[in-house]
């Protein structure tokens, strides 16, 4: 914009709708405003079609009589004001006599001004443009603060579409081994406060160097997706997740579910695999493409690092790679003496 613009230039005509049941008064104000430039003049004399007038012209300035036949001019501002589409509007109430009591009233009412008609022309002219002005700003900043909520909503959700994004693997759409780390760490700590048990599997792909070497690894990935598919629609509770942990290896996090929950589940995931009936004809372990999973159990205490029930369950996983795959393997860690009390130690020092 340049800058010797005028700044109002940008704002709409001034739309001026005056509400009177006298056409005399109608055309008096009328004359006032002809020639003004960029306004539009209404005459409403039919106090019963006031607001839905305003409602449909959208006027930035109601010049409003405050003496009708049928209905009280200061009932009329108050319909404005409970309605949506005009409760901003400027409201001009115009009246006979300078009266205190009756200026008091339509400002109770929710009237903008109060002039005695008929006002002088300049005066009548200086008021409108001052109202229909404050209202058109009004709207603007409005619309601003619209466009700006809406901007910052936008933003909200590219914001967590890439959180969500950061948190998933690429390939498979399961949760990555960086929010398999941070979920597993969260839920460790809340099964310390709460006491209670907490299970890991660690599922491996069987044979899956010599399914790539057969078969391609383009194949390979769309195997690897219909495997984290299976395993993703068997770990349903919302606090449990599947990741992947890295290359054909999978895993999944239960709070709260002992070692024979866990046992349960693992078989789950072993069977859907199975049931997928993607050919592995280089496999030794059988026709299909099939999965080993170890799992561990564990009720941690303070200080503990959740590392060691990863380690358990890998340690497991490998036991059952050992014991021929596609199989379930799942070891509870054994009871461990309580950890030694505050007391006990400052007696050791003493």
């Amino acid at each position: 914009m340049n800058l010797f613009d005028d700044p109002d230039s940008r704002l709409q005509e001034t739309m001026v709708l005056l509400v009177d049941d006298q056409a005399m008064i109608g055309e008096a104000v009328r004359r006032a405003l002809v020639g003004e430039p960029r306004l539009q003049f209404h005459f409403c004399s039919a106090a019963g079609e006031a607001v839905q007038t305003a409602e449909r012209i959208k006027p930035t300035v109601i010049l409003q009589d405050l003496i009708m036949p049928t209905v009280d001019g200061l009932s009329l501002v108050r319909e404005y004001r409970s309605r949506p589409g005009t409760r901003d509007i400027p409201i001009i109430v115009l009246s006979t006599r300078e009266d205190p009591a009756v200026k008091s009233e339509a400002f109770a009412a929710g009237a903008n001004d109060y002039l005695v008609k008929l006002p002088d022309k300049i005066e009548l002219i200086a008021r409108i443009r001052y109202h229909s002005r404050a209202y058109q700003h009004l709207l603007q900043r409005g619309e601003a603060f619209r466009a700006l909520r809406e901007s910052q909503q936008q933003l909200t959700q590219i914001n967590l579409e890439l959180v969500r994004l950061t948190n998933l693997d690429g390939l498979t759409g399961l949760s990555n081994r960086r929010y398999f780390d941070e979920h597993l760490s969260l839920q460790w700590a809340q099964c310390v406060r709460e006491r209670n048990e907490i299970s890991v599997l660690m599922i491996d792909v069987d044979e899956f160097k010599k399914y790539n070497d057969a078969y391609g690894h383009l194949k390979g990935d769309e195997a690897l997706k219909q495997v984290a598919a299976a395993i993703a629609e068997c770990v349903e509770r919302p606090a449990d997740m599947t990741a992947r942990f890295g290359g054909e290896e999978f895993a999944a996090v239960l709070p709260g579910t002992p070692a024979e929950g866990a046992m349960r589940v693992g078989e789950k995931i072993r069977e859907r695999v199975q049931a997928l009936a993607i050919d592995h004809r280089a496999s030794t372990t059988g026709p299909v493409l099939t999965v080993s999973v170890g799992g561990a159990t564990l009720a941690p205490r303070p200080g503990e690092d959740p590392v060691a029930l990863i380690q358990i369950a890998d340690e497991t996983l490998y036991d059952a790679k050992r014991a021929g795959r596609n199989r379930v393997a799942v070891r509870a860690a054994p009871p461990r003496p309580p950890p030694p009390r505050p007391e006990l130690h400052r007696a050791a020092r003493d």
